[in-house]
């Protein structure tokens, strides 16, 4: 079966190349560690050499924040072990070097034998873990056949995926007997992952570490938006993560909101890079004044501008300072991104009615009356009303921010079931466990 799927996907890669090419050359995307994709590993990653190392996979930035408390405790429990992460997309790999360091930080190869054969001879894992949905063959094939231990952690099926799921769910089954743990962030994506063939005995509720998220570091650009919060101008809009089409949306209703807010500025962030120069041709169109954060010098963004964010890692700072937060892909059928980075400034929070991506976080906040759902024909009243009624916006922010701390404590108990792991396989004694803790 293994060698069936790597030359499936190694014809899949030859007859889509010119793709990747075009995205290259047009985009920049996928160029960057091409090499350690391919399965050429860095030096850097090979020195210092570690007795002991946990391989942890993050995709993308939401992954790489969920982990990085995870991170940080292992790395407080087990001093003498190495901890690399690897990332998929170019956002991710930036994020990860920052927090974790240059030199424990590679780009995933691709999942080809002689690609992940190259990792695990360099790195010699006693312990490797994915981050939420990561079920690639041939890596947990040769990684179980390497010797190391695998867990999946903060492990979703989103809506979308499930039906994908169990249509190859015969095939998928013997792919998930190389996990030994699976840990859930919720029971409903518990019994999803048994449904797609996961072990039960092997399948734990823990938690969402996405509740359990780090306050950013904020950018020097933040003090701009606090002056503007603290010297009680604006209002300040964020309208953080959009996709195509909703762009236009935000505009028109920024458009309505400046006959009763002339002070008012809305920071506008597209979720991907390539759309900066789109979204900017959009606003160039609408008549509306606009900065970009990327021809920003000094000063502030000025009464009824929007500030088009065309930079990476600075928006989840932003939300701190916003009377209004709305998080994008939510509008569109696209499942919505990730409302935790507003909620835990205890901002208050718009969504579209499109959030399965996010389902259960979603949900949670629902349920708390911690958000508001809208639609394209409801989300100007909606920001006009919650501009006109401060005290309900700081109690649906206030209702977020408890929201967020209600639902702590799966780094703990991530921590704990990967130790406990480790000390299933022998790799790690439990007195050694205990010692370290108290330390």
């Amino acid at each position: 079966m293994y060698s069936l799927y790597s030359i499936l996907l190694l014809l899949a890669l030859v007859v889509s190349a010119p793709w990747w090419l075009l995205e290259m050359l047009r985009h920049g995307k996928y160029r960057a560690g091409l090499g350690e994709r391919l399965g050429k590993v860095p030096d850097r990653l090979c020195h210092p050499a570690a007795a002991n190392t946990i391989w942890i996979h993050a995709v993308s930035v939401g992954e790489v924040l969920a982990i990085s408390r995870v991170i940080g405790e292992l790395r407080s429990q087990l001093p003498a072990w190495r901890i690399v992460v690897s990332t998929t997309t170019d956002t991710g790999q930036k994020l990860a070097r920052e927090r974790f360091g240059e030199n424990n930080v590679f780009y995933f190869p691709v999942d080809l034998p002689f690609a992940v054969r190259a990792y695990l001879q360099a790195l010699g894992p006693k312990l490797l873990v994915l981050a939420e949905s990561e079920f690639w063959p041939n890596l947990l094939h040769w990684a179980r056949l390497s010797g190391a231990a695998v867990a999946v952690v903060n492990a979703r099926v989103s809506d979308r995926s499930l039906p994908r799921y169990l249509r190859f769910q015969e095939l998928l089954r013997p792919v998930m007997q190389n996990v030994q743990l699976f840990l859930a962030q919720s029971e409903e994506d518990a019994r999803r992952l048994v449904r797609m063939g996961a072990p039960a005995e092997r399948v734990q509720a823990s938690g969402n570490l996405k509740f359990e998220v780090k306050p950013p570091l904020r950018p020097p650009i933040a003090a701009v938006f606090s002056a503007i919060k603290r010297e009680e101008n604006g209002p300040l809009l964020v309208a953080g993560s959009t996709l195509d089409g909703e762009e236009a949306m935000l505009v028109e209703m920024f458009r309505q909101v400046l006959p009763r807010y002339p002070k008012a500025v809305m920071v506008l962030a597209p979720r991907h890079p390539e759309r900066f120069d789109v979204v900017a041709a959009l606003l160039e169109l609408s008549g509306l004044r606009y900065q970009r954060r990327s021809q920003w010098k000094a000063g502030r963004p000025t009464a009824g501008d929007v500030f088009l964010l065309d930079s990476i890692g600075e928006l989840a700072s932003l939300y701190e300072f916003a009377e209004v937060a709305f998080v994008g892909g939510s509008l569109v059928p696209r499942g919505g991104h990730n409302v935790l980075e507003a909620a835990q400034f205890g901002t208050p929070i718009l969504v579209g009615p499109y959030t399965e991506n996010f389902r259960d976080i979603v949900d949670v906040f629902r349920d708390a009356d911690a958000l508001r759902v809208v639609t394209p024909q409801s989300l100007t009243a909606t920001v006009l009303q919650l501009l006109e009624d401060p005290d309900e916006r700081a109690a649906l922010g206030r209702r977020a921010f408890e929201v967020m701390r209600s639902q702590r404590g799966a780094t703990e108990r991530t921590v704990n079931a990967l130790l406990e792991l480790l000390a299933e396989q022998g790799v790690l004694g439990r007195a050694e466990i205990i010692s370290e803790r108290r330390v």
